[in-house]
């Protein structure tokens, strides 16, 4: 029997373990919804006690240690201390949200209201700027308010969209410390989210921590820039790339080897049926800095870094394991090209696929228990073999996701790993 930590570096190291390991939660793109948090814990018997919003964009929940243990869970988080919306996560306080759940927020997490019930959401929580997020009065998350400047191309700056990569601070670095003792002490193991080493993370595109953004802010506005503008988005990338550079060798001194895998970079680079841009544009733009980052890291430290890209990117994995990529993330399944079968084949020996263990789009919102048991099931049948599989879900578990649905998504990967079920 392996431990939590060994288990999930095992698999890392395409090694076949005790059982299939699990995430949920470690980073903004593979956790669950705050109201899904509630439902569980309610489900399993677990005290109730108002859900942590952690990412308040998505209003993602905190899994709690009682939590993770009772789902058998075993990866933990290192958030940056700042949100997507440029606020800290401190000083909590109570709100109750649209949908009538009570969640605790952090103190600078302020919002105004429309006469429709919407809900606005302000950058740093300074409600003198633009609002930067809006959440419909039937919603459950933000969506980016894009405050695109006005281009003159002859007067882009590249300085501009650097605003959000700055050197780690002395607090940074304590508040890193801190989580990082807390993180330890569960016996997980550790993915650490690095902030400003997103290296043109779309996510960071329209700025929402930003007071008054400047640049190219807008996401329809960056993709063409991939194209029609590579020079800027090349001054930009060595920027950023210098940026990351020198906030690694801090980093990496606080973090050192309790660390176990980085979140790096969040760009997506599918759609649900094609691609943002071509592998040509791939290699020509982003390559280089991304091999530079993973070089850095291997040369450094024993970190594994985790690549996260939504859509059908079958045809870019191959180049993300030339850039230096150790994981995938979320394994679209239910994208064009992106067959579990096909995937594990052709690259299941140099690259571990996290998440693909059930589809969020259809079947586990949709579907009925035991249609999300099978899929699990059989996910579980294509990617554990020889490790290299991390089990989560596609991307995070949205709201109104049926708990008896979460329920049967975490006692199928049991019922695979050989273990008791929840009840």
């Amino acid at each position: 029997m392996k431990t939590r930590r060994e288990r999930v570096k095992a698999a890392l190291q395409h090694q076949t373990p005790d059982r299939i390991p699990i995430d949920f939660g470690s980073t903004a793109v593979t956790g669950m919804h705050c109201s899904c948090v509630a439902a569980l814990r309610e489900r399993l018997g677990l005290p109730q006690q108002p859900v942590k919003v952690h990412e308040p964009y998505q209003m993602l929940g905190w899994v709690d240690d009682d939590l993770r243990d009772a789902l058998g869970i075993d990866v933990t988080a290192v958030f940056p201390r700042g949100t997507l919306f440029g606020f800290r996560n401190e000083n909590w306080r109570e709100i109750r949200v649209p949908w009538g759940q009570t969640v605790l927020v952090p103190e600078d997490f302020r919002i105004t209201t429309d006469a429709a019930g919407d809900w606005y959401i302000y950058p740093c929580g300074d409600m003198s700027a633009p609002a930067s997020g809006h959440m419909p009065a039937n919603g459950y998350f933000f969506d980016s308010i894009i405050r695109q400047p006005p281009i003159d191309d002859d007067k882009l700056d590249p300085a501009d969209n650097l605003e959000e990569f700055q050197p780690v601070t002395d607090d940074d670095l304590n508040y890193l410390k801190r989580a990082l003792r807390d993180a330890s002490a569960t016996g997980c193991a550790v993915m650490a989210g690095i902030g400003g080493a997103a290296l043109g993370d779309i996510a960071l595109v329209p700025a929402p921590f930003l007071r008054h953004p400047k640049g190219i802010r807008d996401i329809e506005e960056w993709y063409v820039s991939i194209l029609t503008r590579q020079d800027y988005v090349h001054k930009i990338f060595e920027r950023q790339t210098a940026i990351v550079l020198q906030n690694l060798s801090r980093l990496a001194a606080v973090l050192g080897d309790a660390v176990d895998t980085v979140f790096l970079c969040g760009t997506d680079f599918g759609t649900q049926s094609s691609s943002f841009c071509s592998t040509a544009t791939f290699d020509e733009l982003y390559a280089p800095y991304y091999r530079q980052i993973n070089d850095w890291i291997h040369r450094h430290t024993t970190w594994k870094t985790f690549k996260h890209s939504c859509g059908a990117v079958e045809p870019f994995i191959g180049h993300f394991i030339e850039c230096g990529f150790d994981i995938v993330n979320p394994v679209q399944c239910s994208a064009t090209g992106m067959d579990p079968q096909t995937l594990k084949s052709k690259y299941g020996d140099r690259i571990t696929f996290w998440g693909g263990g059930v589809d969020t789009q259809h079947v586990l919102p949709f579907g009925t228990p035991a249609e999300v048991r099978a899929q699990v099931l059989e996910r579980c049948r294509i990617f554990a073999p020889n490790g290299g599989f991390v089990f989560d879900a596609i991307h995070n578990v949205q709201a109104r996701t049926p708990v008896a649905n979460i329920l049967a998504m975490f006692n199928a990967v049991r019922e695979f790993n050989g273990q008791p079920l929840l009840a």
